[in-house]
Protein backbone atom coordinates (compact mmCIF):
# COMPACT_ATOMS: atom_id res chain seq x y z
CA UNK A 1 0.00 0.00 0.00
CA UNK A 2 1.56 3.65 -0.74
CA UNK A 3 1.86 6.42 1.76
CA UNK A 4 -0.66 7.96 0.29
CA UNK A 5 -3.57 4.80 0.39
CA UNK A 6 -2.60 4.58 3.94
CA UNK A 7 -2.54 8.38 4.68
CA UNK A 8 -6.32 8.35 3.62
CA UNK A 9 -6.87 5.08 5.14
CA UNK A 10 -6.02 6.25 8.53
CA UNK A 11 -7.81 9.29 8.00
CA UNK A 12 -11.11 7.34 7.09
CA UNK A 13 -10.89 4.93 10.29
CA UNK A 14 -9.96 8.33 12.49
CA UNK A 15 -13.26 9.60 11.02
CA UNK A 16 -15.59 6.22 11.70
CA UNK A 17 -14.14 6.66 15.29
CA UNK A 18 -15.20 10.09 15.26
CA UNK A 19 -18.53 9.19 13.87
CA UNK A 20 -19.25 6.47 16.56
CA UNK A 21 -18.26 8.53 19.36
CA UNK A 22 -20.16 11.48 18.37
CA UNK A 23 -22.81 11.28 21.19
CA UNK A 24 -25.00 9.40 18.82
CA UNK A 25 -25.53 12.07 16.77
CA UNK A 26 -24.43 10.35 13.75
CA UNK A 27 -21.42 13.04 12.66
CA UNK A 28 -18.03 14.15 14.17
CA UNK A 29 -17.54 16.62 16.61
CA UNK A 30 -15.92 20.28 16.26
CA UNK A 31 -12.88 18.15 18.25
CA UNK A 32 -12.26 15.84 15.86
CA UNK A 33 -12.08 17.96 12.73
CA UNK A 34 -9.39 19.75 14.60
CA UNK A 35 -7.59 16.50 15.06
CA UNK A 36 -8.21 15.31 11.53
CA UNK A 37 -6.39 18.73 10.01
CA UNK A 38 -3.35 18.18 12.74
CA UNK A 39 -2.81 14.87 11.60
CA UNK A 40 -3.26 15.69 7.86
CA UNK A 41 -1.15 18.67 7.89
CA UNK A 42 1.67 16.95 9.64
CA UNK A 43 1.54 13.79 7.42
CA UNK A 44 1.09 16.09 4.50
CA UNK A 45 4.72 17.93 4.74
CA UNK A 46 6.12 14.59 5.48
CA UNK A 47 4.38 13.22 2.05
CA UNK A 48 4.80 16.12 0.00
CA UNK A 49 8.77 16.03 0.75
CA UNK A 50 8.99 12.54 -0.46
CA UNK A 51 7.00 13.25 -3.34
CA UNK A 52 9.64 16.58 -4.23
CA UNK A 53 6.14 18.79 -4.82
CA UNK A 54 5.57 22.02 -3.35
CA UNK A 55 2.65 22.67 -2.01
CA UNK A 56 0.91 26.84 -2.41
CA UNK A 57 1.91 29.05 0.41
CA UNK A 58 -1.90 29.55 1.56
CA UNK A 59 -2.62 26.31 1.25
CA UNK A 60 -4.08 25.39 4.83
CA UNK A 61 -6.30 23.33 6.49
CA UNK A 62 -8.67 25.16 7.77
CA UNK A 63 -10.60 24.89 10.45
CA UNK A 64 -14.24 25.38 11.42
CA UNK A 65 -15.87 27.49 14.27
CA UNK A 66 -17.67 25.54 16.26
CA UNK A 67 -20.43 27.92 15.48
CA UNK A 68 -20.02 27.46 12.03
CA UNK A 69 -20.18 23.40 12.60
CA UNK A 70 -22.74 22.35 9.82
CA UNK A 71 -25.53 20.50 12.20
CA UNK A 72 -26.36 17.61 10.04
CA UNK A 73 -23.40 17.67 7.34
CA UNK A 74 -20.19 15.68 7.38
CA UNK A 75 -17.87 17.51 5.15
CA UNK A 76 -15.89 14.38 4.69
CA UNK A 77 -18.08 12.08 3.57
CA UNK A 78 -18.18 13.19 0.01
CA UNK A 79 -14.44 12.90 0.10
CA UNK A 80 -14.61 8.83 1.49
CA UNK A 81 -17.46 8.35 -0.70
CA UNK A 82 -15.00 9.56 -4.25
CA UNK A 83 -12.17 7.16 -2.42
CA UNK A 84 -14.82 4.24 -2.57
CA UNK A 85 -15.80 5.22 -6.12
CA UNK A 86 -12.05 5.75 -7.53
CA UNK A 87 -11.41 1.58 -5.56
CA UNK A 88 -14.37 0.24 -7.84
CA UNK A 89 -13.57 2.32 -11.35
CA UNK A 90 -10.15 0.75 -10.61
CA UNK A 91 -11.32 -2.96 -9.98
CA UNK A 92 -13.56 -2.86 -12.92
CA UNK A 93 -13.29 -4.04 -16.31
CA UNK A 94 -13.48 -0.96 -18.68
CA UNK A 95 -12.01 -0.81 -22.23
CA UNK A 96 -9.15 2.66 -22.24
CA UNK A 97 -11.48 4.85 -23.29
CA UNK A 98 -14.14 4.45 -20.71
CA UNK A 99 -11.12 4.47 -18.15
CA UNK A 100 -10.20 7.91 -19.37
CA UNK A 101 -13.19 9.11 -18.87
CA UNK A 102 -14.10 8.18 -15.35
CA UNK A 103 -10.64 9.13 -14.70
CA UNK A 104 -11.71 12.54 -16.21
CA UNK A 105 -15.30 12.48 -13.89
CA UNK A 106 -12.99 11.64 -10.93
CA UNK A 107 -10.85 14.72 -11.53
CA UNK A 108 -13.68 16.93 -12.40
CA UNK A 109 -15.29 15.61 -8.78
CA UNK A 110 -12.44 16.42 -6.31
CA UNK A 111 -11.35 19.69 -7.43
CA UNK A 112 -14.26 21.44 -9.27
CA UNK A 113 -12.53 22.28 -12.37
CA UNK A 114 -13.15 24.21 -15.34
CA UNK A 115 -10.83 21.75 -17.64
CA UNK A 116 -9.04 18.02 -17.19
CA UNK A 117 -6.80 16.50 -19.75
CA UNK A 118 -5.11 13.17 -19.60
CA UNK A 119 -2.22 12.50 -21.19
CA UNK A 120 -0.57 9.13 -21.90
CA UNK A 121 2.78 7.72 -22.15
CA UNK A 122 2.88 6.31 -25.72
CA UNK A 123 5.46 2.71 -25.43
CA UNK A 124 6.66 2.81 -28.90
CA UNK A 125 8.06 6.81 -29.12
CA UNK A 126 8.24 7.34 -25.42
CA UNK A 127 6.51 10.59 -26.51
CA UNK A 128 3.30 11.74 -24.00
CA UNK A 129 0.03 12.27 -26.17
CA UNK A 130 -3.12 14.02 -25.60
CA UNK A 131 -5.96 10.97 -24.81
CA UNK A 132 -8.69 12.57 -23.09
CA UNK A 133 -10.33 15.97 -22.12
CA UNK A 134 -12.91 17.50 -20.37
CA UNK A 135 -13.11 20.18 -23.18
CA UNK A 136 -14.04 19.09 -26.48
CA UNK A 137 -10.59 18.82 -28.28
CA UNK A 138 -11.61 16.44 -30.84
CA UNK A 139 -8.74 17.36 -33.34
CA UNK A 140 -6.03 17.01 -30.80
CA UNK A 141 -6.65 13.94 -29.23
CA UNK A 142 -4.45 11.37 -30.19
CA UNK A 143 -2.12 13.83 -31.93
CA UNK A 144 -0.84 16.32 -29.75
CA UNK A 145 2.56 15.07 -28.50
CA UNK A 146 5.09 16.52 -26.54
CA UNK A 147 8.34 14.84 -25.07
CA UNK A 148 9.33 13.64 -22.05
CA UNK A 149 10.27 16.88 -20.27
CA UNK A 150 8.60 19.18 -22.68
CA UNK A 151 6.85 21.53 -20.47
CA UNK A 152 5.09 21.63 -17.44
CA UNK A 153 3.14 18.30 -18.28
CA UNK A 154 6.50 16.90 -19.69
CA UNK A 155 8.66 18.00 -16.81
CA UNK A 156 5.72 16.00 -14.16
CA UNK A 157 6.15 13.20 -16.44
CA UNK A 158 9.83 13.31 -16.15
CA UNK A 159 10.42 13.60 -12.36
CA UNK A 160 7.20 11.92 -11.31
CA UNK A 161 6.14 14.82 -9.24
CA UNK A 162 3.26 17.08 -8.91
CA UNK A 163 3.26 20.73 -9.71
CA UNK A 164 0.71 23.13 -8.44
CA UNK A 165 0.49 26.62 -9.75
CA UNK A 166 -2.12 29.00 -8.47
CA UNK A 167 -1.81 31.79 -10.55
CA UNK A 168 -0.59 33.13 -13.76
CA UNK A 169 0.57 29.58 -14.38
CA UNK A 170 2.23 30.51 -17.86
CA UNK A 171 4.56 32.59 -16.16
CA UNK A 172 6.44 29.21 -14.74
CA UNK A 173 9.73 28.35 -16.51
CA UNK A 174 8.58 25.12 -17.16
CA UNK A 175 5.25 26.08 -19.02
CA UNK A 176 4.94 25.81 -22.89
CA UNK A 177 1.71 26.67 -24.72
CA UNK A 178 0.46 24.65 -27.38
CA UNK A 179 -1.81 26.08 -29.94
CA UNK A 180 -5.42 24.78 -30.14
CA UNK A 181 -5.52 23.96 -26.01
CA UNK A 182 -7.29 26.98 -24.30
CA UNK A 183 -6.77 25.63 -21.24
CA UNK A 184 -2.83 27.16 -21.77
CA UNK A 185 -4.85 30.57 -21.14
CA UNK A 186 -6.45 30.08 -17.72
CA UNK A 187 -4.55 30.88 -14.77
CA UNK A 188 -4.20 27.98 -12.30
CA UNK A 189 -2.59 24.95 -13.14
CA UNK A 190 -2.13 20.91 -11.13
CA UNK A 191 -0.56 18.89 -12.60
CA UNK A 192 -0.01 15.09 -11.42
CA UNK A 193 1.57 11.87 -12.99
CA UNK A 194 -0.14 8.45 -13.27
CA UNK A 195 2.12 6.09 -12.05
CA UNK A 196 1.67 2.37 -11.87
CA UNK A 197 4.05 0.45 -9.34
CA UNK A 198 6.86 3.16 -9.72
CA UNK A 199 6.32 3.65 -13.79
CA UNK A 200 4.97 6.53 -15.17
CA UNK A 201 2.19 5.84 -17.24
CA UNK A 202 0.61 9.25 -18.23
CA UNK A 203 -0.15 12.78 -16.51
CA UNK A 204 -3.71 14.53 -15.29
CA UNK A 205 -3.96 17.95 -15.96
CA UNK A 206 -6.08 20.17 -13.84
CA UNK A 207 -6.54 23.95 -15.25
CA UNK A 208 -9.05 26.35 -13.59
CA UNK A 209 -10.08 30.33 -15.50
CA UNK A 210 -9.25 32.01 -12.16
CA UNK A 211 -7.15 31.67 -9.46
CA UNK A 212 -7.23 28.84 -7.38
CA UNK A 213 -5.08 28.21 -4.39
CA UNK A 214 -4.83 24.09 -4.19
CA UNK A 215 -5.13 22.97 -1.01
CA UNK A 216 -3.34 19.98 1.03
CA UNK A 217 -6.82 17.67 0.68
CA UNK A 218 -6.89 18.41 -2.98
CA UNK A 219 -3.54 17.57 -3.67
CA UNK A 220 -3.28 14.47 -2.06
CA UNK A 221 -7.19 13.21 -3.34
CA UNK A 222 -5.65 13.78 -7.00
CA UNK A 223 -2.19 12.27 -6.70
CA UNK A 224 -4.70 9.04 -4.76
CA UNK A 225 -6.36 9.39 -8.30
CA UNK A 226 -3.22 9.22 -10.17
CA UNK A 227 -2.22 5.87 -8.20
CA UNK A 228 -5.07 4.19 -7.91
CA UNK A 229 -6.07 4.96 -11.55
CA UNK A 230 -2.20 4.81 -13.07
CA UNK A 231 -3.05 0.84 -12.04
CA UNK A 232 -6.25 0.43 -13.35
CA UNK A 233 -5.28 2.31 -16.91
CA UNK A 234 -2.15 0.25 -17.27
CA UNK A 235 -3.77 -3.05 -16.95
CA UNK A 236 -6.86 -2.02 -19.08
CA UNK A 237 -3.97 -0.77 -21.86
CA UNK A 238 -2.07 -4.28 -21.23
CA UNK A 239 -5.18 -6.09 -22.00
CA UNK A 240 -5.87 -4.04 -25.32
CA UNK A 241 -2.40 -4.47 -26.21
CA UNK A 242 -2.28 -8.38 -25.73
CA UNK A 243 -6.29 -8.46 -27.42
CA UNK A 244 -5.09 -6.90 -30.25
CA UNK A 245 -2.06 -8.88 -30.74
CA UNK A 246 -4.27 -11.77 -30.14
CA UNK A 247 -6.45 -10.35 -33.32
CA UNK A 248 -3.35 -9.64 -35.51
CA UNK A 249 -1.76 -13.06 -34.85
CA UNK A 250 -5.40 -14.76 -36.02
CA UNK A 251 -5.41 -12.17 -39.27
CA UNK A 252 -1.76 -13.91 -40.03
CA UNK A 253 -2.98 -17.07 -39.64
CA UNK A 254 -6.00 -16.51 -42.09
CA UNK A 255 -3.76 -14.86 -44.09
CA UNK A 256 -1.36 -17.69 -44.49
CA UNK A 257 -4.42 -20.15 -44.89
CA UNK A 258 -5.67 -18.08 -47.64
CA UNK A 259 -2.23 -18.33 -49.51
CA UNK A 260 -1.55 -22.07 -49.04
CA UNK A 261 -5.37 -22.38 -50.80
CA UNK A 262 -4.52 -19.92 -53.69
CA UNK A 263 -1.18 -21.56 -54.39
CA UNK A 264 -2.82 -25.14 -54.73
CA UNK A 265 -5.71 -23.83 -57.08
CA UNK A 266 -2.83 -21.82 -59.25
CA UNK A 267 -0.99 -25.03 -58.97
CA UNK A 268 -4.04 -26.80 -61.04
CA UNK A 269 -4.88 -24.12 -63.33
CA UNK A 270 -0.73 -24.25 -64.59
CA UNK A 271 -0.92 -28.18 -64.90
CA UNK A 272 -4.20 -28.29 -66.41
CA UNK A 273 -4.07 -25.24 -69.01
CA UNK A 274 -0.62 -25.42 -69.28
CA UNK A 275 0.04 -21.99 -68.12
CA UNK A 276 2.32 -20.40 -66.30
CA UNK A 277 2.48 -19.00 -62.55
CA UNK A 278 1.68 -15.50 -63.22
CA UNK A 279 -0.90 -16.48 -66.01
CA UNK A 280 -2.44 -18.96 -63.87
CA UNK A 281 -2.25 -16.06 -60.83
CA UNK A 282 -4.32 -13.46 -63.87
CA UNK A 283 -6.89 -15.88 -64.32
CA UNK A 284 -7.48 -16.45 -60.83
CA UNK A 285 -7.68 -12.87 -59.85
CA UNK A 286 -9.74 -11.92 -63.30
CA UNK A 287 -12.64 -14.70 -62.24
CA UNK A 288 -12.58 -13.31 -58.54
CA UNK A 289 -13.67 -10.25 -60.25
CA UNK A 290 -15.67 -11.22 -62.94
CA UNK A 291 -18.08 -13.39 -60.50
CA UNK A 292 -17.62 -10.83 -57.41
CA UNK A 293 -15.96 -13.92 -55.10
CA UNK A 294 -13.46 -13.79 -53.05
CA UNK A 295 -9.79 -15.35 -54.74
CA UNK A 296 -9.92 -17.92 -51.68
CA UNK A 297 -13.41 -19.06 -52.24
CA UNK A 298 -12.64 -19.55 -55.69
CA UNK A 299 -9.52 -21.16 -55.34
CA UNK A 300 -11.25 -23.57 -53.20
CA UNK A 301 -13.91 -24.27 -55.90
CA UNK A 302 -10.91 -25.55 -58.13
CA UNK A 303 -9.47 -27.33 -55.61
CA UNK A 304 -12.88 -29.32 -55.04
CA UNK A 305 -13.62 -29.33 -58.80
CA UNK A 306 -10.26 -30.86 -58.52
CA UNK A 307 -10.86 -33.48 -55.95
CA UNK A 308 -14.01 -34.66 -57.53
CA UNK A 309 -12.72 -35.09 -61.13
CA UNK A 310 -9.91 -37.40 -59.91
CA UNK A 311 -11.90 -39.76 -57.80
CA UNK A 312 -14.68 -39.62 -60.86
CA UNK A 313 -11.66 -40.82 -62.87
CA UNK A 314 -10.40 -43.63 -60.32
CA UNK A 315 -13.88 -45.04 -60.47
CA UNK A 316 -14.04 -45.32 -64.37
CA UNK A 317 -10.42 -46.82 -64.22
CA UNK A 318 -10.91 -50.41 -65.37
CA UNK A 319 -9.92 -53.32 -62.94
CA UNK A 320 -6.70 -55.51 -63.76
Amino acid sequence: MSDLARLNLCSAVIEELAVRAGRGCGRPSWEFFRFRSVFLSFHLQSYSRNRNFRLAPKAVLQLPSKKNMPATTDPSASTVALMHRISSIAASERSLDEMLGEVIGLTVQATNCDACLVYLIEQESKEIVLRASQVPHAADLGHLRMKMGEGVTGWVAEHKSVVALAANASSDARFKRFPGLVEDTYEAFLSVPLVNSGDIVGVINVHHREPHEHTPEEIMLLTFIGEQMGHAVAKTMLLEKNARLQEEAQEARRQLEERKVVERAKGILQQRYKLSEEEAYMRLRNESRRLRKKMKELAEAIILAEDIARKSAGEEEPRP
